[in-house]
């Protein structure tokens, strides 16, 4: 006979960790206990060593679907004679236990709603241990229900015995409730409380035309029918929302089959439990409403989550589930709020009474090159945590100012927040300054160290000088912190060359980078190329108004009155802009890639105006001919030490193609052809200076799935080893991780 004691850290609550090892115990005639604890799971297992060592075996390479073992530690301990297995009560220390994401529903829960036999029939709230709301619910660990928002609710005989029967899939499902028991929806248009059946009122409302506002696991959204020109225009009105897309719930995969090309990937991406939204194309004959996507050949799609959802879509193909708020305000999750504000957007509100105590957006991502490629990383993920090699004490990284999150790491775990959005709105920075709160207090980490942008004048920057007199303050440059990032992720501790292409973002020399060859490792880099600087005509009025970036890009390679003649029809403005900019006035310098793609857009005449970040980059991606085999270039040039990007012969070219009449799909082919082909060279260059063969590329020019799919297969066809952003997005919801993880190497050479 032996005992152990096992301590289980992972993501091992609320994912039914304990009674998988009652079970497991019973199978092997094992006696001892388990509990939660704050760490993750303790237990002693007492029995034959050979029926013990089969059972730690099993438990570790079996364990239950949602479950992710980070770590067993096993000891031995002095024989105690017990006579049974236990499931014993939680024990409080230390917080160190993980949080599970929440989980869309399984498909034993959708059988019971739609069983008309089962208590659950159409319950909207159905879930067990495999299912359900996790995050958003808990207020505190360990992860009982107490520590919820369904404290409130007190489970009826039928549903208490299932709670606490260890051979029940509901045992110890904290959200576990029934009809009797359990939260309630409720149903208002214009205000006032409206009696009968919701899920009815629902469908009437939505083939009425109307907008209804619904309540769901990490806030409201705003659905209607995705096939209704009329509701979705009416909606992106209300929304205040010009352009950018709205994300669809389709009904089932075969639904999303009939509207948009789906290969294997995104099928099993769409249908993991997760369920992100996953962006695909869209079928030729989709009949879904052109306003949706306006000009955009993909839609974002994601399968109904939740039981409530699964009920709503037996009548409908196809609804918008679109973030319920004001156009680049936070998602409405307070049920204070919705009631208050949503009847300025909504038609009608769908509602229930189970408090969600912290907002989560939907996740979204694409398939690149076979691989799941995150673009916002929020529900189904956060806060799952990611690892961070060699780190010791607490980091608190505050992220960027635009699709901001932040990474609290603590050790080798980082736990990255949900998407919290752009710093530019109260509402948004208020959201951001609680969840770091909650975060702190609901994983027990006071920082040691604080990680930021090097911007000063960015929001997480500022809150960063609360902590300066306190603590160390580390501030990471913007594209490395891109480049520290994919490091990170994929455990990479030597020298890379980093290629970093975006927008925007504050450089050593005072300039706007975006542009950029790096080369070094997650702790520090340098600067050994970048795009040729170009002026940003009227500051940042120049990221609305591409066209003021073509303007400047052609006055770079053309010349002052060649660009003030393609630009004629802008009359004295362009005029007034080129003399500011000869006077240094409001025209700072940007080496950005997405401006060099702004411009080529508005050269050719796809958009001079945007009103969401990237759309005229999108919308030039859309437009590729792929039967174009041509290329434009982009020349390297070496000053000194650095690489310079030289785009001014290929804007020329540009121009003499749309003067000739070159169609738009061909200019697009030969420009993303240049691009991809810059990285080839860049990275050979960088490879003869400094021998490594390890590409990273990063940075939101990298969501462009063309740059990224054509980019690593050319850069591996080349001999390089590349990597990229998977489980953080490229862009800059990946920021936090990558200032995390640069911290924690610098700290530790210190």
């Amino acid at each position: 006979m032996i005992r152990y004691s096992l301590t289980i850290k992972g993501i091992v609550q609320g994912v039914g960790f304990r009674p998988f090892m009652f079970r497991l115990a019973k199978s092997h005639s094992i006696c001892g206990y388990v509990r939660n604890t704050s760490e993750g799971v303790y237990a002693e297992i007492e029995g034959e060593e050979a029926d013990c060592d089969d059972f730690i075996d099993e438990l570790k390479h079996h364990p239950p679907a949602l479950a992710q073992i980070k770590s067993v530690q096993v000891k031995t301990k002095q024989l105690r004679g017990d006579k049974d297995f236990l499931i014993m009560e939680s024990s409080y220390g230390v917080r160190n236990a993980f949080i599970s994401p929440d989980i869309g529903i399984c498909d034993d829960c959708k059988a019971d709603i739609e069983d008309k036999n089962n208590r659950r029939y159409r319950y909207a709230f159905t879930n067990c241990t495999n299912c359900g709301p996790r995050f958003t619910i808990i207020r505190d660990i360990p992860y009982d229900r107490k520590n919820t928002t369904m404290a409130e609710f007190i489970q009826c005989p039928g549903c208490r015995h299932e709670y606490e029967d260890p051979y029940d899939r509901r045992f110890h499902a904290q959200p576990n409730a029934c009809p009797v028991c359990g939260p309630k929806l409720s149903f208002y248009i214009a205000g006032q409380i409206k009696q009968g059946d919701p899920y009815a009122l629902f469908s009437e409302c939505i083939n009425e035309g109307m907008i209804v506002a619904v309540k769901g696991i990490g806030g409201y959204h705003l659905a209607c029918d995705a096939k209704n020109e009329d509701a979705v225009a009416r909606l992106r009105k209300n929304k205040i929302r010009h352009d950018k897309p709205f994300a669809v719930m389709m009904r089932d995969i075969g639904t999303v089959r009939r509207f948009c090309e789906v290969d294997e990937t995104e099928e099993t991406i769409l249908t993991c439990a997760r369920k992100p939204i996953v962006l695909l194309k869209k079928r030729d004959d989709c009949m879904i409403a052109e306003d949706t996507a306006p000009n955009n050949n993909r839609l974002g799609v994601m399968l109904p989550y939740t039981p409530l959802h699964c009920i709503l879509m037996e009548s409908f193909d196809a609804l918008i589930m679109t973030s319920a708020n004001i156009s680049d305000r936070p998602m409405i999750y307070d049920d204070h709020e919705a009631m208050s504000r949503l009847f300025d957007i909504a038609d009608a509100v769908l509602t229930h009474n189970r408090q969600i105590y912290r907002r989560m957006d939907d996740s979204v991502c694409m398939e690149v090159s076979g691989k799941v490629r995150m673009i916002r990383r929020a529900r189904g993920y956060a806060p799952e945590p990611l690892k961070l090699k060699k780190n010791s004490r607490v980091i608190l990284a505050l992220g960027s100012q635009q699709k901001n999150t932040f990474c609290l790491a603590k050790g080798e775990d980082a736990f990255l927040s949900g998407h919290i959005g752009d710093l530019d709105d109260m509402d948004t920075v208020r959201a951001y300054e609680s969840e770091i709160q909650s975060f702190m207090r609901i994983f027990e980490a006071k920082p040691d160290i604080i990680a930021c942008d090097m911007h000063p004048d960015y929001v997480s920057t500022r809150y960063a000088d609360r902590f300066r007199s306190m603590l160390p303050v580390y501030e990471i440059q913007h594209h490395h912190a891109h480049f520290a990032s994919v490091l990170a992720e994929h455990d990479i501790e030597g020298n890379a060359i980093g290629l970093i292409l975006d927008g925007t973002g504050y450089g050593k020399d005072g300039a706007v980078w975006g542009g950029e060859a790096l080369w070094g490792d997650i702790g520090a880099s340098e600067r050994i190329g970048h795009m040729l600087y170009a002026p940003l005509l009227g500051g940042e009025a120049a990221i609305r108004e591409p066209w003021r970036m073509a303007l400047a890009m052609m006055y770079t390679s053309c010349g002052k009155a060649a660009a003030l003649e393609y630009f004629d029809k802008y009359g004295n403005k362009a005029d007034l802009l080129l003399r500011a900019n000869e006077r240094k006035i409001n025209s700072p310098l940007t080496s950005g890639a997405g401006r060099l793609f702004d411009a080529v857009a508005a050269l050719a005449g796809i958009m001079t105006n945007i009103t969401y970040e990237g759309q005229a980059a999108i919308a030039l991606e859309q437009a590729i001919d792929d039967s174009e085999d041509g290329s434009y270039g982009i020349d390297i040039v070496q000053e000194s030490d650095m690489m310079i990007f030289d785009w001014r012969q290929m804007i020329c070219d540009i121009v003499r193609d749309v003067r000739s009449g070159l169609r738009v799909g061909k200019i697009s082919a030969k420009f993303h052809r240049a691009m991809v082909q810059l990285l080839a060279d860049a990275a050979s260059l960088a490879r003869k200076q400094y021998g490594a063969s390890i590409v990273v590329l990063s940075g939101g020019v990298f969501q462009n799935a063309y740059i990224l799919g054509n980019g690593i297969d050319k850069l591996g066809r080349n001999g390089f080893d590349v990597y990229s952003n998977e489980k953080v997005p490229a862009n800059d919801g990946g920021i936090s991780y990558g200032q995390a993880a640069a911290a924690a190497q610098l700290s530790s050479r210190k």
